[in-house]
This record gives structure tokens, sequence and C-alpha cells, in this order.
């Protein structure tokens, strides 16, 4: 399932789509420990039984109107070279609907994105290290987007991009323009050593 019209030399050019799974992260881990994943593979997920947040915590994805994905990032570099990406990506997040969009949200560090103090979105960054060296990187992010009711029990502490904003989120075009823009800062932090998507996990 690729997306339409996307501009990426790797990232988003393998997509694979689940109407429901355990966990978009999970998916990832479990194709790359059968060495079945090419570089820049995006899982995607209409709704996640068991989405992985962070320090262990669940993110829930219980509606097919929010984005929820992961991508895969081979790399060979020294964790150093990592610091600061999961802020990195939270702001490139931020650039995307302001630049589709027009729109300001906010960054409550570490990971978390939010809007008038409630979280519409986070991101979960998970690495393989051998031998003091990055081998691959797996990022998550879940952004509630055009879901519009939320539990009882969450209600006071998240929201969506539609409830703040009254627009109705494209959440295609909104990965889509994600990849490009985070794939440029891959590229400038060296982090990549090959831009080819038949790029195999070794």
């Amino acid at each position: 399932m690729p997306f339409r019209n996307l501009k990426t030399k790797f990232l988003g050019k393998n997509v694979y789509h689940y109407e429901r799974i355990d966990s978009t992260q999970k998916e990832i881990w479990r194709r790359i420990e059968k060495k079945e994943i090419k570089n820049g593979t995006i899982i995607l997920a209409d709704i996640q039984t068991g989405g992985i947040g962070t320090h262990g915590r669940t993110w829930y994805t219980d509606t097919k109107n929010n984005i929820a994905f992961s991508f895969y990032i081979q790399t060979d570099c020294k964790l150093q070279k990592l610091e600061g990406l999961t802020l990195e990506i939270t702001q490139t997040i931020v650039e995307t609907f302001q630049q589709l969009y027009q729109i300001t949200l906010h960054i409550k560090l570490p990971n978390d994105i939010v809007s008038k103090n409630k979280k519409i979105g986070g991101i979960l960054t998970q690495t393989k290290v051998q031998n003091e060296k990055v081998k691959c990187i797996v990022v998550g992010i879940g952004i509630n987007t055009n879901q519009e009711k939320f539990a009882k029990e969450i209600k006071d502490l998240a929201t969506s991009i539609k409830k703040e904003f009254s627009i109705n989120v494209e959440n295609e075009a909104v990965i889509t323009k994600f990849c490009e823009l985070f794939e440029k800062k891959l590229i400038e932090r060296n982090i990549i050593n090959q831009y080819q998507p038949n790029c195999q996990k070794n």
C-alpha cells in the first residue's frame, strides 16, 4: 500500500497496513527477528489492541480515525549520534501540522505533543545495539487526529486535532509530509548509510 505522491528516497516506500493489530511497534520487531524487513518500512494500523507507550505504558488506538504507525531505520552509528532524536521527531510532527494546516501544536518534553495541556500524540523510540553500535532504530508514532469522543477516564487528559481546531485531518497526507521532512533530517545527521529501499536487516 504505497503512499500517493511520496517524495522520499526510502522512508515510507514499503508500507504494510493492518485494520487491527496488537502493536505496530511489536510487528516491526517481529519482522526484524525474521530478517523480513526493508529499510524505511512503515507498519500502519487502524486499531491497536496493545500499543506501546513510553515507560511500558499502553497507547490506545481505539478508533480508525487516528494515526498509528511505526517505522524501521537501518543504521550503523554510535549511540551518541542519536542524542536528541526523539525530540527531533516530535518537532518534525509539529512542523508537519504547521505546514499542512497552519496550526500550532506544543511539545511536552520529552516526547508528547499537546494542545491546551491535553495530549494529542506521543513518540516511542527504540534501538538495537551491538558492539556499541546502533544497528537499527524503531520509532512508533501515535496521533489523535479525527477522534471526537474519548473515554471518561481520559477525556480530561487527551484530545485530538479535530476537537481542538475543527479540522478534518487527512492522515495519509500527514504521514507523507512527515516522511519527507524527517528523511531529510536523517540524511543531514548522517544517521543512515544507505538510502536504497531494498536494504535488509542483517
